[in-house]
């Protein structure tokens, strides 16, 4: 799949979640490249929710947003034969949405739920289902 073909992939079905969903996010960013998991030699994270966090005592943060992002070159990294990639970019945009509603509600349920997995895997298991 080409990058234009993922850019329209993610377009459409960011256009069917309900606008409920995307209160307060400010952006959903298609970048090229993939984005390696620090420490993981050959995982790739997909997509990432970018939340700025309670503001700094310097304000750096400030009108930052919350913006979600999508790694065409990790989706490439781990496209095989039979991907079917609209079911990534929905799985993907899916766990990327809890996470957003999960920091408005002030709640890191996912957040610890993704350490934990990334923890077991790099003792060397598999993680107790796919992260993203």
């Amino acid at each position: 799949m080409t990058y234009e073909a993922f850019v329209a992939l993610v377009e459409r079905v960011w256009a069917e979640i309900p606008e409920a969903f995307k209160r307060e996010l400010q952006g959903v960013h298609v970048l090229p490249q993939a984005k390696p998991e620090p420490g993981l030699k050959g995982v790739w994270r997909l997509g990432e929710y970018l939340d700025p966090g309670p503001p700094s005592t310097f304000r750096g943060f400030e009108g930052l947003g919350r913006h979600i992002a999508l790694y065409y070159g990790s989706f490439q990294k781990v496209a095989g034969p039979g991907f079917d990639w609209e079911e990534e970019v929905w799985e993907t945009f899916l766990h990327e949405l809890r996470h957003h509603l999960e920091s408005l509600a002030g709640q890191d349920d996912l957040v610890r739920e993704d350490l934990r997995r990334l923890a077991e895997f790099r003792r060397g298991g598999r993680p107790g289902g796919e992260g993203r």
